[in-house]
């Protein structure tokens, strides 16, 4: 079945690269330059000793402005190295740089294949792989979108703390959120640390202090997030803050709500399990 793209009929140019003896030492470069030519929609299919140097990037920007393609697909070695410099040649050549398409027959193919007769099979079905890929790439230009710099911090323990205290000195402001009524995590409950043996709360209460003090963090005790939309740079997220039933502004920690906090108070008319009897509140 014959693919179509947005960008008009598609006609694709497949470039072969040896890698001085990387590649063509194993894999028979000439014969998959041949089984590339019989290839749906492939115009042109060359090969070259090194692909990246300038004449092979001149090959393709050469075809591209002659006309002979408007996609290209060069099997070489991995993305990591080169991609970006083919993107840029087929950009020169003056087509989309997104209408390219690598394929990584060295580091894939060469280098971890011993038999000469599979490493030559496998290469010509990822260049056969590559070129049915490109024939469906659409055009994409780059765009600039504004972005906020704000720093969200999911969970107070001593990473937290300490991650949120390294943004906000850098100058970001830090929303520091943290399911439990306060700070400190699992580090708050202990009495030493690992391998030292130093006290933990002398470590971790001047960073909790300082979680709450800072200008540029906004803690969030006793809430959660809840929904997490967007996209890199202008994510929205909502987060849940638990009812608490005090004034934090006025309060002052000393305890006396806890005796009569409904909460921790259980209903006179609840029916609790106390060995095998169910047993009212007041029985109990």
């Amino acid at each position: 079945m014959p693919m179509r793209s947005k960008n008009g009929s598609p006609q694709i140019g497949v470039y072969i690269c040896h890698c001085g003896i990387n590649i063509a030492n194993k894999v028979d470069v000439t014969e998959v330059v041949a089984f590339a030519e019989t290839l749906p929609l492939v115009s042109v299919a060359r090969e070259y000793k090194f692909m990246c140097s300038d004449p092979g990037q001149e090959l393709i920007q050469g075809d591209l402005q002659a006309g002979r393609v408007n996609r290209v697909v060069v099997a070489s070695c991995s993305p990591l190295m080169h991609e970006t410099t083919f993107r840029q040649a087929t950009a020169e050549g003056g087509q989309n740089q997104f209408l390219f398409q690598m394929a990584n027959i060295r580091e894939h193919v060469s280098w971890v294949t011993l038999d000469g007769r599979q490493a030559t099979d496998k290469a010509k079905a990822l260049v056969a792989a590559a070129v049915r890929r490109v024939a469906l790439h659409e055009s994409l230009d780059k765009r600039q979108v504004p972005v906020n710099p704000d720093v969200l911090i999911v969970g107070a323990g001593i990473a937290g703390i300490q991650a949120a205290l390294t943004m906000a000195e850098s100058g970001k402001q830090v929303h520091l959120v943290e399911r439990s009524p306060s700070v400190g995590g699992h580090m708050a409950h202990f009495d030493k640390t690992f391998p030292t043996l130093d006290c933990s709360a002398c470590i971790l209460t001047p960073k909790m202090v300082g979680v709450s003090k800072h200008e540029n963090i906004h803690l969030m005790t006793y809430a959660e997030v809840v929904d997490v939309s967007g996209y890199v740079g202008n994510f929205k997220v909502k987060i849940r803050k638990k009812a608490r039933y005090v004034d934090l502004d006025k309060c002052n920690g000393c305890g006396e709500c806890w005796a009569n906090c409904p909460a921790a108070t259980m209903p006179a008319n609840r029916v609790v399990k106390k060995g095998d009897l169910l047993i009212s509140r007041k029985e109990a």
